[in-house]
């Protein structure tokens, strides 16, 4: 089987460091103050806090979707395995197959359950049959999708359920064989057995490939986060081993968040 290290000729070691980050909306509107956070290497690190507190903001820099909001600016430096992803030299395409994106609606490609998973890998220039067999496969393995699909590859993604949809989503980010997946409250519309489902792939996909999450609940943080960050009003106010931040805050307010006392 095919995995994602035969993918790129580098270790893939998927450390993010964010360093000094502020940035603004093109309305004025600061969306994250001066963050210094360090994202671990093979790790689910979860971002979490209440609305607006600058959790979708953060991981729409580090792969830079925010470029595709005219009139948006940051400061500070994000580093992927101490190099800078903000130089003119840097290929955005490369980078957003390098550190991939999964949204809260699951969104299918048009086509089958296979056309999905090869769509990227055919643009990416891959065209061995077998290759991208492996790749199909492995990638629905890893997802915890394999077993249900197997049957129907050729069959329409838009059949699937919603649960399946979202590890359809996650298993095409896979198949290019990214060192960094962002999830944006990928359980949100889920019910609870998709939600642990998807909860337990996370939980084996960390050993191969960096995890940075949004959860959708402060209870989903609490049951994944192996690092956590609480921000607040675009703020980061605490970071550190998730059991820490979830069972011995230092911060007050990350305490009366975790405790439930607002937001």
């Amino acid at each position: 089987m095919v995995g994602p290290e035969q993918l790129h000729s580098a270790a893939l070691l998927g450390r993010i460091d964010v360093r000094g980050v502020s940035f603004w909306y093109p309305d004025g509107t600061r969306a994250l103050s001066a963050v210094d956070l360090v994202l671990a290497a093979r790790r689910i690190n979860v971002v979490f806090g209440p609305a607006r507190a600058g959790k979708s903001s953060l991981l729409r820099l580090l792969n830079r979707l925010q470029d595709l909001v005219p009139g948006a600016r940051h400061t500070g430096d994000v580093l992927l395995n101490g190099v800078g992803i903000f130089g003119p030299e840097v290929d955005v395409s490369d980078l957003r197959r390098r550190v991939s994106m999964v949204f809260a609606v699951p969104t299918p490609l048009p086509g089958s359950i296979r056309a999905n998973l090869t769509y990227g890998l055919r643009m990416a220039g891959h065209r061995d049959t077998a290759f991208l067999e492996d790749r199909v496969e492995w990638s629905l393995q890893q997802a915890a999708l394999w077993d249900e699909v197997k049957d129907r590859l050729d069959s329409s993604a838009y059949a699937l359920s919603g649960g399946q949809r979202q590890r359809l989503c996650l298993a095409r980010s896979l198949a290019l064989g990214p060192e960094v997946i962002l999830l944006d409250n990928p359980t949100s519309g889920l019910d609870p057995l998709s939600t642990a489902l998807v909860e337990n792939a996370l939980q084996v996909l960390k050993d191969q490939v960096t995890i940075v999450m949004v959860p959708h609940s402060t209870q989903q943080a609490a049951r994944l986060a192996d690092r956590a960050a609480f921000f607040l009003d675009g703020e980061l106010v605490e970071a550190g081993a998730g059991a820490e931040i979830f069972l011995g805050p230092t911060d007050k307010r990350t305490e009366d968040y975790v405790t439930g006392r607002f937001g």
